[in-house]
C-alpha cells in the first residue's frame, strides 16, 4: 500500500457535530468542548458557523461561542458561513478562516441554502476574493460529492468541474464531502485519484458520514489515493438537518486509533480525545457511534 507517514486531522464536532443535536447545548457546554478539543494536539477546527437560528438553531449562539472561548495561538478555528450576511459576521467577530459549503447536487443545496448550485457558486465568488483580499483562509467545502440523498449518485464530473472552478477563485482549501455516507472505497479512490491528477493548488480534504458503516475503510481509500486531511468529529458526532438518515461523522478516535496502529502519525494524544468523549456524552441523548471508546472503558 501506498501510504503517507503523516496525516493531519481537521477536528468538526463543535459545528458540524453538534449542529444536528434535537436539544440546545449551552452555550458554556459548547466551549468546555472546544476548550477540551485544545489539549489533544488537533491543531484545526471548525468552532461554530453563522447561519440563520430558524434553519439550524443549535448554532445562533454562535457570537457567544467565538466570544467565551480561550483561543489557543497554535489552531486554526474556522467558521461556516452560508452567504454574504454570515461573511459579515463572520469578520465582525474577528473570524480569520471561514468555511463555506455548496452541494454538488442542486436539490440538496435547494434544500440547504435555498438556491442552485450555480448561483451559491456565482454568489461565494466575491465573499472569496473579499476573504482573500482580508488575507482570510477559504475552506471550501463540496456537499453530496458522492450521492445525494434526493438525486442519487452524483457525476463525478460536476465534482472535478467545481473543484477547477474553486481552485480558480484562490480557495485555500477544498474539501470533499461524503454527506450522507453512502459512498463506497472504490468510488471514493477514483473520484479522489481524478481530483489530484487535476493538481488543484488548494489543499484537498476528505469528509465522510458513517452511515453504512464505511467511513474507516473511505478513509483508506482516499490514503491510498494520496490524501493526508480529513475531517472527523469526536465521539462520531453529526449528521445533517438537509439530508434525511445521514449518520454521524467518522469518529476522530477511531480515525487516530487507526492510524496510530498503521503507524502513521497525527500528533493527537488518544488519552486526551477520549476526555473529550466522555464530556460529550453529557450533551447527548443518542448513543456515539465511535468504536474506540467503547473497548477502552
Amino acid at each position: 500500500m501506498n501510504l503517507p507517514n503523516k496525516v493531519e486531522i481537521i477536528e468538526v464536532g463543535p459545528r458540524d457535530g453538534l449542529q444536528n443535536e434535537a436539544n440546545f447545548i449551552p452555550t458554556e457546554q459548547k466551549i468546555g468542548l472546544i476548550h477540551a478539543l485544545n489539549k489533544t494536539g488537533i491543531k484545526r477546527m471548525e468552532a461554530t458557523s453563522f447561519v440563520h437560528p430558524v434553519y439550524v438553531p443549535q448554532m445562533k449562539d454562535a457570537k457567544e461561542v467565538l466570544a467565551g472561548m480561550e483561543q489557543d495561538r497554535s489552531i486554526q478555528y474556522m467558521v461556516l458561513i452560508p452567504n454574504e450576511k454570515g461573511y459579515e459576521r463572520a469578520v465582525e467577530n474577528g473570524v480569520r478562516a471561514l468555511s463555506l459549503v455548496v452541494g454538488a447536487s442542486d436539490s440538496f443545496n435547494i434544500k440547504n441554502v435555498k438556491m442552485s448550485r450555480k448561483d451559491s457558486m456565482k454568489r461565494f465568488e466575491g465573499v472569496v476574493r473579499k476573504a482573500k483580499n482580508q488575507d482570510m483562509f477559504v475552506r471550501y467545502n463540496i456537499a453530496t460529492a458522492f450521492w445525494c440523498p434526493y438525486e442519487g449518485k452524483v457525476d463525478s464530473s460536476t465534482v472535478l468541474e467545481m473543484v477547477d472552478r474553486i481552485d480558480d477563485l484562490g480557495a485555500d482549501e477544498i474539501v470533499l464531502c461524503d454527506t450522507i455516507g453512502k459512498a463506497n472505497p472504490k468510488q471514493v479512490l477514483d473520484l479522489f485519484q481524478k481530483v489530484t491528477d487535476c493538481q488543484p493548488k488548494a489543499m484537498i480534504t476528505a469528509h465522510f458520514h458513517d452511515t453504512y458503516g464505511l467511513a474507516q475503510a473511505n478513509v483508506l481509500a482516499a490514503l491510498e489515493s494520496g490524501i493526508i486531511r480529513f475531517d472527523t468529529a469526536i465521539g462520531g458526532l453529526g449528521g445533517c438537518p438537509f439530508a434525511p438518515g445521514a449518520a454521524g461523522n467518522v469518529a476522530t478516535e477511531d480515525v487516530v486509533f487507526m492510524l496510530n496502529e498503521m503507524g502513521i502519525e497525527t500528533g493527537i494524544n488518544l488519552t486526551e480525545l477520549r476526555k473529550c468523549v466522555d464530556f460529550i456524552k453529557r450533551l447527548t441523548d443518542r448513543d456515539l457511534t465511535g468504536h474506540y471508546h467503547k473497548i477502552t472503558v
